[in-house]
């Protein structure tokens, strides 16, 4: 197991580093204070208008970085400081979580596909773990039934796994939308356009590093499901 202590302390400190990053670019772009005068509620506001969206609430949630977009309920949920705050970070939170009502609105493929398999999702990232670990522990011992165990771990982990790479081009696509839209209706100067796009491209890498995690992960556990069967 000590290769798996070893990508996880990787994968841990590469995404505190990716995190630490985030606050801070997000703590610089809040003292670019936006020209327009706008908050970040107002940006969200006007972005679902602009986009024919009559049907999506805005509305604060409590937090630091706990914005996101609930297709359930159909409200973009924006953290306290974003939804009050006039400045390029809030802007770019604020017009990314619309970016995925567009992308709700609009049928957007890959935010289809995710919302299909979340309910699997829920399980297998509850489960895989602890079947995981089971089916090791039960290898050990000389159990015939540990590998078959382990192997529907493994197969619950790349549910996980394909939720987490399934969800780059969810995110990619949304900021891509917020950044078109800042710029195409003159939201932003330069300079602010400069910091939401700076800001979410730093918010964008927190997805790869989980996702990259994953998979290095999934690969270690069927490296060692392979060397057992031989």
């Amino acid at each position: 197991m000590m290769g798996y202590y070893v990508i996880a302390g990787i994968i841990f400190l590469v995404s505190s580093f990716v995190s630490s990053k985030l606050k801070s670019k997000f703590k610089h772009y809040s003292k670019v204070h936006l020209q327009n005068g706008m908050s970040g509620a107002e940006i969200a506001t006007k972005m679902l208008q602009d986009n024919g969206i009559r049907d999506v609430k805005v509305i604060s949630t409590p937090g630091m970085l706990t914005d996101h977009y609930n297709p359930r309920n159909k409200t973009v949920n924006l953290s306290e400081g974003v939804y009050n705050q006039r400045n390029a970070a809030a802007a770019a939170v604020a017009a990314h979580e619309v970016g995925h009502a567009v992308q709700h609105a609009t049928a957007y493929g890959w935010l289809t596909m995710r919302s299909k398999i979340v309910p699997a999702v829920g399980i297998a990232s509850k489960l895989s773990n602890l079947v995981i670990m089971g089916g090791l522990v039960l290898s050990a011992t000389g159990s015939l039934l540990g590998n078959t165990i382990f192997l529907v771990g493994i197969i619950l982990f790349a549910v996980t796994t394909l939720f987490a790479f399934i969800t780059l081009p969810v995110e990619y696509d949304a900021s891509n939308r917020a950044l078109a839209w800042l710029e195409d209706n003159r939201m932003v100067n330069q300079e602010e356009y400069n910091g939401a796009k700076d800001a979410l491209k730093w918010a964008a890498r927190t997805y790869v590093v989980a996702a990259l995690g994953s998979l290095a992960t999934l690969l270690y556990f069927i490296s060692i499901f392979m060397g057992r069967r031989d």
